[in-house]
């Protein structure tokens, strides 16, 4: 087997110039990328470079995913190949860590599924990606003034003051209801699909440096067209809203809406390589 496993990054449309724009790219482990076509038709690409094997077989790649510092620097390299391809041709992001053994291997599974890659490169061309995320300000969610109450035993004006931070707390997340109506109606009015994702927690909402709770953490694919009018309508979500922000981030090449995970074929773990 050799030392040197394909690192897949994304399906594209082949375009007159892109495999030169291509060359002077570097991905993964600083490796050169390349462009792979499809034998029976050169409108299809596939993007791919070379990584150690020792990084990326099954059982390493399972210890260096817990390592943030690794994960983070292969995230960054596949996004910025994704994102120079996207300047130049239509784009179908695959998983971080798609890999296979071999570029004959790779080569297989884009002529397997040539159909299906046509199909939803064409749905995604002239469309971009926009994050959209409403946060509930920490403050408002969880303070609330205490108000005095020397008439009531301590226990009583515990119970009172509760009360009054509830009711504050449900205020701010009835106006974050009322943000995201307004947002799935700017989508509903612009956009041509919704991917609904996980709320940030934890980790990952440290890492974004958010400030307040996530409670709304979506995706729209717009088309090019239509992204300012898309945008200005997102903009004043939160309008008349205390305690709540909306922040839209993008445009991003349309990850959220390539194929469902192992839909490319998968990336050979029967003959060795991770999944």
């Amino acid at each position: 087997m050799s030392d040197l496993l394909t690192y897949a990054y994304a399906v594209v449309r082949n375009a007159e110039g892109l495999r030169e724009a291509t060359a002077p790219l570097r991905g993964v482990a600083e490796s050169p990328v390349s462009l792979l076509t499809d034998t029976g038709d050169d409108q299809l690409g596939l993007v791919v470079s070379h990584v150690p094997g020792q990084d990326f077989q099954e059982d390493a790649l399972k210890q260096h995913l817990e390592d943030l510092e690794w994960l983070e620097a292969v995230a960054r390299a596949h996004h910025g190949v994704i994102e120079a391809l996207g300047e130049h041709t239509t784009v179908l992001p695959l998983r971080l860590a798609t890999v296979y053994l071999d570029d004959n291997r790779a080569r297989e599974v884009l002529e397997a599924g040539r159909t299906m890659f046509a199909e939803r490169l064409a749905r995604l061309s002239e469309h971009v990606e926009w994050g959209v995320k409403i946060y509930v300000e920490s403050s408002a969610a969880h303070a609330a003034p205490t108000v005095p109450a020397a008439d009531l035993t301590p226990g009583r004006a515990y119970l009172r003051n509760r009360r009054q931070q509830q009711s504050v707390r449900d205020t701010v997340y009835q106006a974050a209801q009322k943000a995201a109506e307004r947002v799935e109606a700017a989508g509903r009015k612009h956009a041509s699909d919704r991917v609904r994702h996980r709320v940030q927690q934890g980790l990952l909402a440290d890492a974004a440096g958010a400030v307040g709770e996530n409670v709304v953490n979506d995706a729209y694919l717009v088309p090019l067209k239509r992204c300012d009018d898309f945008l200005a309508d997102v903009a004043h979500a939160a309008d008349g809203l205390d305690g709540v922000r909306v922040e839209a981030t993008g445009p991003w090449a349309p990850y959220s809406f390539a194929m469902p995970l192992g839909e490319s074929g998968g990336a050979a773990a029967a003959e060795g390589a991770p999944p």
